[in-house]
C-alpha cells in the first residue's frame, strides 16, 4: 500500500509542475455575465473598454513644456506602435484637458492591450518594467488593473515566504508537543504533502478545460495541511490509547479505524459538503476554491484511512519515539495525576452552572457580530495595496487629481440596427438615463443629456458613439467618475438602476459598479440554496452519525453564531478600522469585499470537523451508559486537547497570512484564524457543554427510538451531574 501510494505521490508531483503559471489571476465573473459581455463589445466593436494600464506621467515644470512634451510624444509613440497594444489615449499630442490637471504637473495615458487575458497580463508587465521611473523630465508611475495585479502577486509571494519563515517554526513546536513525538509529528505532514500535491495535478488538469482561479492554490494549501493535521491527531490518538489497552499492534489498528476512522469519514463527507455548495454559484472564482476544496478534502481523508493505518502497523509501538519534550510532559503528569484532567474539570464546572455559561457566551458572540450591521459590500480594487506601495500611492493620485476624467463610467450599449439607426429612440432613452438619480451627464451619438435635457455634445467625434449594429452611451455619475468609485455600495446601486431604465432595443450596462452588481445578484440569487443545501446536508450526516435530532440543529446554529461573530469582528477591523494603527494600518478600507464571506465555507466545514472531534467521543460515552454530564466531560477531556492543538495549528498557518502586506490575505487569514480559535474555545469548551447539560435527556431523542434505551436511561440516571 505504501509502495503505491508513494508512486502516486511522484506521479501527482510530475503533474503538479507548472500549475501556478496555468491559473488566472482575478476570474471573478465568467464570460456570460451581462458586464463582462459590455466590456467584450466595448472593445470588439468600439476600441474603448476599460484600460488596462494608466501611466501618470508627473514633471516639476509643465507637461506642456518642449522637453516633458517630447518625452511624452516618444513614449505614447513607443506604447502605440507596440503590436500588443490595442488602444492608446494619451494627453501627447492631441493635449485633451481631461488627461491633465489644472496645474500642468501631470498628465496620463490610457493603455489597453491585445490577446486573452494571459497574453494582455503579460504584455502589461512587460510594459510597466520597460517604461515607469524617469523618462526624461517626466516620471512615470503605473496604476491600472494590471498594476494592481502584478504589485498584489509580487506582494503575495513576499507575504507567503515571510509567512513560511514564521509559521512553520511554530507549527513545528505544536505538533512536536502535540503528538509527544518526533515520528508521530512527521506522519502529518507526509498526509498533507500527498494530499496538496495530488490537488495541485488535479487542478492542473481542471486547468485544461475550465478557468481556475490563483486564490485556490492558497486555500488549498492551507486546508489540506489543517485537514492532515486534524484527522492524523484523532487517530494517532486513538491508537496510542486502544494500544495501551489492548497491547498488540493489529487489534489496536482495528479499534482506531471502528471509532476515530469513523469518525473521520464522517467529518470528511461534511467538510466536502459544505464545500460543494459552492458549485451553485457560477462564478469561476468560487467554483475554483470548490475544485480545489473538495479534491483535498478527498485526498486528505482517503490519505489518513489508507496510509495512517499502514504506518501505524509497520510503526507500532515505534510511533511514541523521540518525544523531545519527555521530560517537561513527565513533570506535567506528575502534578495532574491525582485528579481528573483540566479539560475534564472544566466540562464539570460547566455543567454545574449551565445557564451563567450559555448567556455570558451568547452575550460576548452578540457583542463581536455586532458590527455586521455596518456591513458594505465591495470590491477591493487597488484598495487591497497597502498604502506604502507605488501603485496604491499612484492610484490614489489618479482617483484625486483626474475625478473629471472618463476613467472608470458606467456604460450603456444598445444591440440591434433599430437601436443604430433610430437617433428619436437613442435620444429618448438618454433622456431617461440621465433623469436616473447618480447620474450627473449621458453623452451619446446624440448630445449630451442633463436631468433629460440635451445639450451639445462635449468635444470628440460623434462617430465613436455608433458601430455598425450598437450605440453606446456614455454615462457620467454625479459623484464624479473615480477608478474606485464603482467598487462601492453606490456604484452596484447606480447600476442596478441603469439596468431598470426602459430600453428600446436589447441593451448591456458595464463599468466596475455593474461587474459588483452582476456578483451581488448571482450571491443573492444563489446564496440561500448553497446555505440551505450545506445546512441540509450536514443535518443529515449529523443525524445519522449521532442518532440524535437535536445535537445536529445545536451543532448548526453554534456554527453560525461562530462564524457570524467573526464576520462582525472582521467588519470591524478591516472595514470600519476601529484597530486604526494598532493592527492592520492607519484606516479601514471602507468597504467588505463582497467576496471574503465565502471563505466562511471552509471555515464552517473545519468547525464541523473540530464538532466532529467532540462529538464523536461524547456519544461514544453516551453508548456506553454514561450519563450525559459525565458523557461530555469524559468526551472533553479525550478530544479537547485534540481539536484545540488542530485549532492552534491551522490558526498558526493562517493567521501568519496577516503579515502580508495584501488586505484580502489579512481578511483571510485573519478570519480563518479567528473562526477556528473562538470555535474551539468558547463554543466547544463551554457554550457545548452548557447547552447540552440545559438540554438533558433531549439531546438523545430520537423519533422511533427504541423504548428499551429510553428505560435504560431513566435507569442509568444519565441526566444527574456527578
Amino acid at each position: 500500500m505504501l509502495l503505491l501510494v508513494s508512486l502516486f505521490g511522484c506521479v501527482a508531483a510530475v503533474g503538479a509542475l507548472g500549475t501556478h503559471a496555468r491559473l488566472s489571476p482575478e476570474a471573478i465573473l465568467p464570460a456570460s455575465a451581462e458586464s463582462v459581455r459590455a466590456e467584450a463589445v466595448l472593445v470588439s466593436r468600439f476600441g474603448a473598454g476599460e484600460p488596462h494600464l494608466m501611466l501618470l506621467a508627473t514633471t516639476s515644470g509643465s507637461v506642456d513644456g518642449q522637453r516633458a512634451s517630447a518625452s511624452g510624444r516618444d513614449l505614447t509613440d513607443r506604447l502605440a506602435a507596440d503590436p500588443r497594444t490595442a488602444w492608446v489615449r494619451s494627453y501627447w499630442p492631441r493635449h485633451p484637458a481631461g488627461l491633465r490637471t489644472a496645474d500642468r504637473h501631470r498628465a496620463l495615458i490610457l493603455v489597453r492591450f491585445r490577446g486573452d487575458e494571459r497574453a494582455s497580463r503579460a504584455a502589461g508587465d512587460d510594459v510597466v518594467a520597460r517604461y515607469t521611473g524617469r523618462a526624461g523630465p517626466l516620471r512615470v508611475s503605473a496604476a491600472g488593473t494590471f498594476a494592481v495585479l502584478s504589485e498584489s502577486d509580487r506582494l503575495s509571494e513576499r507575504g507567503l515566504h515571510l509567512a513560511e519563515i514564521v509559521a512553520m517554526p511554530l507549527v513545528l513546536l505544536v505538533l512536536l508537543w502535540t503528538f509527544g513525538s518526533a515520528v508521530a509529528a512527521l506522519i502529518p505532514v507526509a498526509v498533507g504533502v500527498l494530499a496538496v500535491v495530488s490537488t495541485t495535478a488535479f487542478l492542473r488538469l481542471l486547468t485544461e478545460v475550465t478557468t481556475v482561479s490563483a486564490f485556490a492554490l492558497n486555500i488549498t494549501t492551507a486546508l489540506g495541511f489543517g485537514l492532515a493535521v486534524d484527522y492524523c491527531l484523532l487517530l494517532v490518538s486513538r491508537f496510542r490509547e486502544e494500544l495501551a489497552r489492548e497491547g498488540s499492534t493489529g487489534p489496536a489498528v482495528r479499534a482506531t479505524l471502528r471509532t476515530a476512522g469513523r469518525a473521520v469519514a464522517f467529518s470528511g463527507a461534511i467538510v466536502a459538503v459544505c464545500l460543494c455548495t459552492l458549485f451553485v454559484l457560477p462564478l469561476p472564482l468560487v467554483r475554483s476554491i470548490a475544485y480545489g476544496g473538495v479534491a483535498v478534502v478527498l485526498a486528505s481523508v482517503a490519505g489518513v484511512l489508507l496510509v495512517v493505518p499502514a504506518l501505524l502497523v509497520l510503526l507500532g509501538e515505534r510511533v511514541n519515539r523521540l518525544d523531545v519534550f519527555a521530560r517537561l510532559r513527565s513533570r506535567k503528569r506528575t502534578r495532574s495525576a491525582e485528579g481528573a484532567g483540566a479539560w475534564y474539570r472544566l466540562a464539570l464546572w460547566v455543567t454545574r452552572r449551565p445557564a451563567a455559561v450559555a448567556v455570558g457566551v451568547l452575550l460576548l458572540l452578540g457583542l463581536l457580530a455586532a458590527p455586521a450591521a455596518l456591513t458594505r459590500f465591495g470590491l477591493y480594487g487597488d484598495r487591497l495595496l497597502p498604502h506604502s506601495s507605488p501603485v496604491a500611492r499612484t492610484s490614489q493620485e489618479v482617483r484625486a487629481a483626474f475625478a473629471a476624467t472618463v476613467l472608470d463610467r458606467p456604460s450603456v450599449v444598445l444591440l440591434g440596427p433599430g437601436a443604430a439607426r433610430s437617433a428619436e429612440a437613442v435620444d429618448g432613452f438618454a433622456r431617461r438615463l440621465s433623469r436616473v438619480p447618480g447620474v450627473r451627464r449621458v453623452d451619446t451619438a446624440t448630445g449630451a443629456y442633463r436631468q433629460g435635457r440635451k445639450s451639445a455634445l462635449p468635444p470628440g467625434p460623434a462617430e465613436r458613439f455608433t458601430v455598425g449594429g450598437a450605440t453606446r452611451l456614455s454615462v457620467v455619475p454625479a459623484t464624479g467618475p473615480a477608478p474606485q468609485d464603482g467598487l462601492t455600495p453606490e456604484g452596484s446601486r447606480l447600476a442596478a438602476r441603469l439596468r431598470a431604465v426602459p430600453a428600446p432595443a436589447p441593451v448591456l450596462v458595464g463599468g466596475a459598479g455593474a461587474r459588483l452588481n452582476d456578483v451581488e445578484g448571482v450571491l443573492a440569487d444563489r446564496l440561500p440554496a448553497a446555505v440551505g443545501f450545506a445546512a441540509s446536508a450536514t443535518f443529515v450526516l449529523l443525524l445519522v452519525f449521532t442518532r440524535s435530532l437535536l445535537v445536529p440543529v445545536k451543532a448548526l446554529l453554534l456554527n453560525a453564531l461562530s462564524l457570524m461573530a467573526t464576520f462582525g469582528l472582521l467588519v470591524a477591523v478591516f472595514q470600519e478600522g476601529w484597530s486604526a494603527g494598532v493592527f492592520f494600518g492607519p484606516r479601514g478600507a471602507g468597504v467588505t469585499d463582497v467576496i471574503a464571506p465565502l471563505m466562511f465555507a471552509v471555515a464552517f466545514g473545519l468547525s464541523m470537523d473540530y464538532e466532529m472531534f467532540l462529538l464523536s467521543r461524547i456519544v461514544e460515552e453516551h453508548r456506553r451508559g454514561a450519563s450525559t454530564p459525565t458523557a461530555v466531560a469524559t468526551g472533553l477531556q479525550h478530544s479537547g486537547r485534540l481539536f484545540t492543538s488542530a485549532a492552534v495549528v491551522f490558526a498558526t498557518v493562517t493567521a501568519s497570512l496577516a503579515l502580508s502586506d495584501l488586505l484580502h490575505l489579512q481578511v483571510v487569514g485573519t478570519g480563518l484564524a479567528v473562526a477556528v480559535l473562538l470555535d474551539c474555545t468558547v463554543i466547544r469548551a463551554l457554550l457545548v457543554p452548557a447547552l447540552m447539560q440545559l438540554v438533558g435527556r433531549a439531546n438523545w431523542w430520537l423519533p422511533g427510538a427504541r423504548a428499551k434505551d429510553r428505560g435504560q436511561e431513566r435507569k442509568t440516571g444519565r441526566d444527574r451531574t456527578p
